[in-house]
């Protein structure tokens, strides 16, 4: 995966003060990194971005909790060609017709599973016809 020079400073500001959750993201980083080694990681203000030719996943503290959500948690982002009807998926909303972004939360790693990363691989396939 290719990252910045800071990339790894970067990840502990963002998480700074939420150790929980950055472990939950490293979790997620290795598994993305095995399945995905070709893409590139950029470190944001608001979520961590993951890219091959588009942005095709993400990673974030929530900023606008839920009140059924577990206190500790990340939320994991992406981006169909299509709405997907599952009980994982938090929120769901069509930026532009025909591009659903998804929002997951993941508040333990047994959560980051096979079902997870299929839809990251669809993500990642929709992202390269762009």
């Amino acid at each position: 995966m290719e990252c910045s020079p800071y990339y790894e400073s970067d990840v502990l500001a963002y998480f700074d003060g939420h150790a929980e959750e950055r472990a939950l993201y490293e979790a997620f980083f290795r598994r993305l990194c095995a399945q995905f080694p070709a893409c590139s990681v950029k470190v944001q203000k608001s979520q961590i971005s993951f890219y091959n030719r588009h942005l095709f996943a993400a990673a974030s503290l929530p900023v606008r909790r839920k009140k059924d959500w577990p206190k500790t948690c990340i939320l994991v982002t992406f981006g169909l060609s299509h709405r997907l009807d599952s009980p994982r998926v938090a929120v769901a909303v069509e930026p532009y017709p025909n591009r659903w972004t998804h929002h997951v939360v993941v508040s333990s790693p047994q959560q980051l599973d096979d079902t997870l990363f299929a839809w990251i691989e669809e993500a990642y396939q929709f992202a390269q016809t762009k």
